[in-house]
């Protein structure tokens, strides 16, 4: 089991359990005949205004039951995961909630939702209920297809009826309301894996370093796969798939919707690149980005769009008294950007030539950036996996400076590049070497030779970090190859010992210093230590170059 479940037969009835337990004032209920027929509900909504009902399989949370609140939804039906809930399910909430005014049943595009709602609303309208329906067919992933499938744009059909249920229209004027949303809004998704039920085995069918484009919310199959591109090629591949009534709207609302398996980092940049790519000018509102329709753990997104007016505009951002509706933001047209403080502004150093000392940091950033991924992965068997990536970006930052920089001063080049490493390196490496470089320049500028001024250096890192040789660090390949070009062994002698200090470390069963002291000797032993691995690298490439 790889789910945090009790049993996969009781899961759905223990999440609407869970959900209702802890909704504090909110006032929702379940009706009876639990867990047979699942319906939440609300208990303090007006019987005078029009009801609005949704649902469908479970598995899409916080759609549907998450919604299920003033100005959006009076009651959700669920499923079991990924199948339409029972005739006599959908019957129990339209009666339950149902009064003179009517009701309104939002349904999304799947044959078992049609008919089963459908049904209920046929029977309900024979006990003398007041029945209506809107199909939400919002998906464009399949071309022409003769029932489009109904995803996240549903959403906003729900803001819609709720809206207007809330403001005391008719029936007809609330089923109007929706039915103007469900034939605007347009969604397209695109996942690079599908879903994993719980209880049920799954094939992976979408490859590694894929995507498919247009993935349906119950894992079927979308329109094509394709290598995954970078984001912003996908994102504008996407919105050129819909018509023109979207991408020749003057204003835009849409919706960035998590599939379920997507971390916040990456949604971030998907929607950086929608803001940034061929409509985000004329988008006015934002919602999300945030899990709203989703499917299970699907690693993917959809984008919803909708055509704004000043009507629509005013029905998306009227607040609701639900956490799980992702609140319509004004698009900001640019990141706002204030000066640093004073105290941190970079000291104006003038830029001085030395063909000698150029050649070097080049040599230097050469060997980091091209050592990437092969300290990454010595990185990934015994920390986090960054460090080829940390000092590839430094090496990248100082590299594309080399003209701006005072190389014939050695004390102020030391405090440029220290300056340039504590804002582009993360972590605690980024710190020690901006305390090490700048340790060095200080050092320069008292006087000090080079290896007097790198002893220095080391010093201000081991007093800061604790780090001693034998603790498997950079230190056990640093500090003998800074012992080497003392005793005058030339940069030969220095690389010669950083590599030997760096094999050692392979042969150290334990850290007491950095990710790695969390592991066991067994975990550590014969793997070589990534930052001591990147000394010896860098001192091999500059006695080779010398």
């Amino acid at each position: 089991m790889r789910h945090f479940i009790n049993a996969s037969e009781t899961i759905v009835a223990d999440a609407l359990d869970g959900m209702i337990l802890s909704s504090g004032s909110r006032g929702l209920a379940r009706l009876d005949g639990f867990p047979e027929i699942r319906v939440i509900l609300r208990t303090g909504r007006d019987p005078a205004k029009v009801a609005v009902i949704s649902g469908g399989g479970s598995g899409h949370e916080p759609a549907h039951a998450g919604f299920v609140g003033e100005g959006l939804l009076d009651a959700a039906v669920c499923g079991d995961i990924f199948a339409s809930p029972t005739v006599d399910a959908v019957l129990a909430a339209i009666l339950a909630v149902t009064g003179p005014a009517g009701c309104l049943l939002v349904v999304k595009n799947y044959g078992g939702d049609r008919l089963n709602f459908g049904l209920a609303a046929e029977k309900a309208r024979g006990l003398g209920r007041r029945v209506e329906m809107v199909i939400v067919s919002d998906d464009i992933a399949i071309p022409d297809s003769p029932r489009p499938r109904g995803i996240a744009g549903t959403l906003l059909v729900h803001k819609a009826a709720g809206h207007a249920a809330a403001a005391g229209l008719s029936l007809e004027e609330v089923r109007h309301a929706a039915d103007d949303i469900a034939q605007a809004v347009k969604s397209l998704g695109v996942a690079t894996t599908s879903c994993s039920i719980p209880g049920r085995t799954s094939e992976e069918r979408i490859a590694a370093g894929d995507a498919e484009l247009g993935l349906g919310i119950h894992g079927e199959p979308g329109s094509g796969r394709s290598p995954l591109p970078p984001v912003r090629d996908l994102v504008g591949r996407m919105l050129d798939r819909f018509g023109p009534e979207i991408r020749e709207a003057p204003r835009l609302a849409v919706l960035v919707n998590n599939l379920g398996g997507v971390p916040a980092l990456e949604m971030g940049v998907v929607t950086r690149e929608i803001l940034h790519g061929p409509l985000g000018s004329r988008i006015a509102l934002i919602l999300g980005p945030t899990p709203a329709v989703t499917a299970l753990d699907m690693r993917g997104f959809s984008l919803s769009l909708l055509p704004l007016d000043d009507a629509r505009a005013a029905m998306l951002t009227a607040p609701v008294a639900v956490p799980a509706w992702p609140t319509p933001q004004r698009v900001a047209r640019s990141a706002a950007i204030l000066p640093l403080p004073a105290e941190l502004a970079p000291a104006a150093e003038a830029p001085s030539r030395n063909p000698a000392v150029r050649r070097a940091i080049e040599v230097i950033c050469g060997t980091l950036v091209e050592a990437q991924a092969d300290l990454d992965a010595l990185d990934a068997q015994v920390g986090d996996g960054d460090t080829g990536s940390t000092f590839a970006a430094a090496a990248r930052r100082v590299a594309d400076d080399l003209d701006a920089l005072p190389l014939d001063a050695r004390d102020a080049l030391c405090r440029a590049i220290a300056e340039r490493l504590s804002r582009v390196m993360g972590g605690s490496s980024g710190v020690l070497m901006s305390i090490f470089v700048a340790a060095a320049g200080a050092a320069f500028g008292a006087g000090a030779t080079l290896p007097a001024a790198l002893r220095a250096g080391l010093d201000r890192v081991q007093h800061y970090g604790g780090a001693q040789a034998g603790d498997r660090t950079m230190v056990d390949a640093l500090e003998p190859a800074i012992a080497a070009l003392a005793r005058g062994e030339g940069i030969e002698g220095a690389a010669a010992a950083a590599r030997a200090g760096a094999q050692a470390t392979a042969a150290m069963r334990s850290a007491r210093a950095g990710r790695a002291s969390y592991l066991a000797g067994t975990e550590l032993a014969g793997i070589v230590d990534p930052g001591a691995e990147a000394v010896a690298r860098v001192f091999e490439a500059l006695a080779r170059a010398s």
